[in-house]
């Protein structure tokens, strides 16, 4: 066996070697021991206050070297106020992921945590407290913010505010949050916010998204400016954020998805927010460009909704129907779903999925009604165990 050299090297030589790999495989090498993991890992640590913090950040990516990642960490964990932490770490493909994690006060635990605001403007100046060097940030397309709390909401909203070519945004687990406004940037394409439970207006004067990925109670969302997304996901299985929530605050909300091509829906959202808008049209309101729709439904019993939302889907190419029953119900079946447009013969569609389903007898009856839509050869139909539904088709 070959005498393993490698492990006598210091850490500077062993990073020095890992520098000349591509991006991708100097990260395979974190597998290769809890060492070298280590290696990988290694942050750096920085103590301040909640002002200094997008110097710090600012500094800490200006450092940063793609082609070589490892001649300075990657990671930074900057501890600000008592017991926060930002964890700063610089990811391939552009993208900046700041976490923030903090120990409450006993007494804000008390008071049932934090309500706060996070609004994201663009060019505007940073605070003259950031040594000029640091004044702009390199180039960073992707952000992920998790964790946010109102300690650092306006920090993360400068920090934001310098990223010109940022593309695609990412909000996860910020609890806390009622209200979130994106103002208008040039570059932003793509926007996703992910189980920040408590969110419950958000304004989005942005014209230029082409991708919205959405999980949680459905707030108040208010697009500024028109635009059409290609692809939209709205799992709100939670519900509404707001009792106080009508049809009609929906409206603005269905026109920009109303030409998307990839499209998740509950089926409450199309009983109480979407039939109502356009059954008045007389089935001339349609999604013409629809290809792929993931239906979120709670019982897989009734599917008249599903069969209701097809008609106005002639281009359907893929389907996916999940059954979970924890999802929202709404205040009600509506019976009038059925009198809707004309059944529209779906040409397209090719591959239907089933998840979640208990009853192999419900996915059976479900294909075969489904089989009455299709016009031209049959799609594949997969059940949720896995297996092909076959049989169906000839029978």
């Amino acid at each position: 066996m070959g005498k393993d050299v490698f492990s006598n090297l210091p850490n500077e030589i062993l990073g020095r070697i890992v520098s000349f790999l591509p991006n991708e495989w100097a990260l395979e090498t974190s597998l290769i021991s809890r060492r070298w993991r280590e290696l990988w890992n290694e942050a750096l640590v920085k103590y301040g206050s909640e002002e200094d913090m997008i110097g710090v950040v600012a500094g800490f990516m200006k450092r940063f070297e793609e082609l070589d990642p490892l001649k300075h960490p990657r990671k930074l964990q900057f501890h600000f106020a008592k017991g926060t932490v930002l964890w700063a770490t610089v990811a391939n493909n552009s993208r900046l992921m700041l976490h923030f994690s903090f120990s409450p006060r006993k007494e804000e635990v008390e008071m049932g945590g934090y309500e706060f605001e996070l609004e994201l403007k663009p060019h505007i100046h940073i605070v003259s407290t950031i040594p000029q060097t640091y004044h702009s940030f390199p180039t960073v397309k992707t952000l992920y913010l998790k964790s946010v709390t109102c300690f650092t909401s306006e920090v993360a909203a400068s920090i934001v505010s310098n990223l010109k070519q940022l593309q695609n945004l990412v909000l996860l687990d910020c609890k806390g949050l009622q209200s979130f406004s994106v103002h208008s940037t040039s570059q932003l394409l793509k926007l996703t916010i992910l189980d920040c439970l408590e969110l419950k207006f958000l304004h989005l004067k942005t014209s230029k998204l082409k991708s919205f990925r959405y999980r949680g109670p459905l707030p108040f969302i208010r697009p500024q400016y028109h635009f059409n997304l290609t692809h939209a996901m709205l799992d709100v299985r939670l519900g509404l954020s707001s009792s106080a929530f009508k049809a009609k605050d929906f409206d603005a909300t269905l026109l920009t998805i109303k030409n998307s091509q990839l499209l998740t829906l509950c089926k409450w959202t199309f009983q109480e927010l979407i039939w109502p808008s356009i059954s008045p049209l007389s089935g001339t309101f349609k999604f013409y460009k629809l290809r792929e729709l993931w239906w979120i439904d709670k019982d897989e019993y009734n599917m008249d909704a599903l069969f209701s939302f097809l008609k106005l889907c002639p281009s359907l190419e893929q389907l996916f129907v999940t059954i979970d029953p924890e999802s929202y119900s709404g205040g009600g079946s509506n019976s009038c779903l059925m009198k809707g447009p004309k059944c529209t013969e779906l040409e397209h569609l090719k591959v239907i999925k089933f998840m979640g389903f208990t009853s192999p007898q419900h996915e059976i009856s479900l294909a075969k009604c489904l089989i009455h839509l299709i016009k031209g050869n049959p799609p594949i139909i997969n059940t949720s165990d896995g297996s092909c539904l076959h049989s169906v088709f000839a029978q």
